[in-house]
């Protein structure tokens, strides 16, 4: 968060920020991969983004295509597998092609899976995935009484990931934004004033090591 602000406290215009928001993106999934993290997921653009002016909308747009096509030997030559979480229906063909042409090049990578969260929504994912429960309930594949939360958690886009230990959020905003509201029970939360074009590799190493001193109970005892 904080592309658009970071960049007209620069006297620039919104999509600057968003392009300098892609550099880091470089910089920490690089990072992030070299310090152990086996799941980083980020959230690039919410089912909320649609909303904001056309002309926004479509420099994202272009420069997620741009970012694709440009970070496909790197995410190859660090072992960086590609996947992605939302509705991709809502996405330009021409970026649901080239999404799917890296996932399935970079599929089956063992140092890291990065996860773009891409026209995806908490509410939206939760909402789809009980539409799918429903359809199976309806044709007698399955019984209400036989709805767990593993059987959510497996019609979830998450469904063949770990839930998140920290969620990082930047620029000063305190809430979560309809960003993996299930999957984020338990999960730690750290937030930094930080921008995301300023975030460095040092501010995230930051938020691991708070991270690292906190105690997880999961509502049990110490």
């Amino acid at each position: 968060d904080g592309n658009g602000r970071w960049a007209q406290s620069h006297g620039q215009e919104r999509i600057f920020g968003h392009r300098a928001g892609a550099k880091v993106v470089r910089e920490i999934t690089t990072h992030a991969s070299k310090q152990g993290i086996r799941y980083l997921t980020l959230y690039a653009f919410s089912h909320e983004n649609w909303k904001r002016p056309q002309d926004e909308v479509e420099g994202l747009m272009k420069l997620l295509w741009e970012y694709l096509k440009a970070e496909k030997a790197t995410l190859l030559k660090n072992r960086i597998e590609l996947r992605m979480i939302g509705n991709a229906h809502r996405l330009p063909l021409t970026v649901r092609t080239l999404l799917n042409s890296v996932q399935k090049a970079t599929r089956g990578l063992t140092r890291m899976r990065l996860t773009l969260a891409l026209s995806y929504g908490g509410q939206d994912e939760l909402i789809r995935a009980t539409q799918q429960i429903a359809q199976k309930v309806k044709a007698g594949k399955l019984q209400p009484n036989d709805i767990t939360q593993k059987v959510i958690e497996a019609h979830l886009d998450t469904k063949d990931m770990p839930p998140p230990d920290l969620i990082i959020r930047t620029s000063g905003e305190q809430r979560l934004s309809n960003f993996l509201p299930w999957q984020s029970a338990y999960s730690e939360l750290f937030f930094t004033d930080v921008p995301w074009p300023a975030f460095t590799t040092e501010e995230f190493d930051r938020a691991i090591a708070i991270y690292s001193q906190r105690e997880r109970r999961y509502g049990k005892l110490s």
